[in-house]
């Protein structure tokens, strides 16, 4: 028998028993779909980042302090002084509180919020859209202002123009100085239009936010980044007396670790979702088991008028390769579309259609419902036509 005539029996047999195949399918159909589905999200957000690093240029610094105590304390004025050195163009230590309380008027809701110095607006390369940033005066008096997100401000003003509102946040009045325009996602990975921006030795006081943790620092050029880096380790092992309990990274080494991050999660989810394509891979053996029980008979009659033994083995596993085949092509269909309306409903986060990885997954489909068909097609190959005859 040709071999489109085996597929041409195995199309019979699925509308046959629509719902059967259905059923058998959809493992297979979740499967695919969320492997593509997945890949795709997780290249949107890689690119997303690489995009995000690009735009903060290739001579990017962050400091991150481990450590806790005096011993591993930054101190401001110090920080500030090494700017004076060549290679550093600018330094903006940061202190956060991922959970503050923001109050105005009737609405309440909770933003992080970042102590800062002026500085920060240039390192970021985030535009005031009203009013001004922070500055040097504001540290100096320890002024009680505040610039918002875009989203913050969306939030509690609406349209109108937030500055000069006052606002309480965490039991502190705050008068609005400033409104940042819409960016999206920050060099920390979290959204600068959520966020609340505020002297940086303000929010160590009022919010008792302790030690300097993060510290970004811009050199003066590329060629300069090395040096500054250099530079800044070395104050870091003269002030903390050792070289552990901080760590120093250039935008190249950021971006490959959000971006290493980023695969990682996308590889660990995938490998969940080709859990999917094994459980409609036994799907598709225990339904092959069923059919070959229905149709014993007819493979008894087969093997009597001349069918050889590999004509009944390829029977079935052309029909298993057809039905996990038709779930994988509906699962791919499904993947591209869901790849494509996801930025839709969640703008911030981006896809790359991924149709290599999409074959891939349906190619495995295939293979899997020929490797799981391959037992119950062996099973009626084997059977004899006499006992096979017998059966009711």
């Amino acid at each position: 028998m040709k071999a489109w005539e085996l597929i041409v029996m195995a199309f019979r047999t699925i509308i046959g028993n629509p719902m059967r195949t259905f059923l058998t399918m959809l493992g297979v159909v979740i499967g695919v779909s969320s492997v593509l589905t997945l890949v795709s999200l997780g290249r949107g957000t890689s690119e997303a980042i690489e995009k995000q690093y690009e735009s903060l240029g290739t001579n990017l610094l962050v400091v991150n302090v481990m450590g806790n105590g005096r011993a591993q304390q930054l101190d401001y004025s110090e920080l500030m002084d090494i700017e004076q050195f060549p290679e550093f163009a600018t330094i903006a230590p940061t202190v956060t509180q991922s959970g503050a309380n923001l109050k105005y008027d009737r609405t309440k809701e909770s933003y992080s919020l970042i102590g800062t110095n002026d500085r920060y607006l240039n390192i970021v390369k985030t535009q005031v859209d009203k009013g001004r940033f922070l500055s040097p005066a504001d540290l100096d008096f320890r002024n009680h202002v505040v610039v918002l997100g875009s989203e913050v401000a969306e939030k509690f003003f609406g349209t109108s123009d937030p500055v000069g509102e006052v606002m309480n946040i965490d039991g502190f009045n705050y008068t609005v100085i400033g409104k940042l325009k819409a960016q999206g996602s920050n060099i920390s990975g979290t959204s600068a239009d959520s966020t609340v921006f505020v002297p940086l030795e303000t929010a160590r006081r009022d919010f008792k936010l302790g030690n300097i943790r993060t510290t970004y620092i811009e050199a003066a050029s590329k060629e300069d980044v090395t040096k500054a880096q250099e530079t800044i380790e070395q104050y870091l092992t003269y002030k903390f007396k050792s070289s552990t309990g901080y760590r120093v990274m250039n935008s190249d080494q950021l971006l490959t670790a959000r971006v290493a991050a980023s695969s990682t999660l996308t590889r660990q989810l995938v490998s969940i979702a080709c859990i999917s394509l094994l459980v409609g891979g036994i799907g598709i053996m225990n339904i092959m088991l069923v059919t070959v029980s229905e149709r014993t008979r007819e493979i008894g009659i087969r093997k009597s008028i001349g069918a050889k033994r590999h004509n009944i083995l390829f029977q079935f596993l052309v029909e298993a390769g057809v039905i996990s085949g038709l779930g994988g092509l509906i699962g791919l269909i499904v993947g591209i579309v869901l790849s494509l309306v996801w930025p839709l409903f969640n703008p911030e986060q981006s896809t790359s259609l991924s149709l290599d990885i999409g074959l891939y997954a349906f190619a495995f489909s295939v293979l899997v419902g020929v490797i799981f068909g391959l037992y119950p097609a062996n099973k009626a190959s084997r059977l004899k036509p006499i006992d096979a005859l017998r059966t009711e």
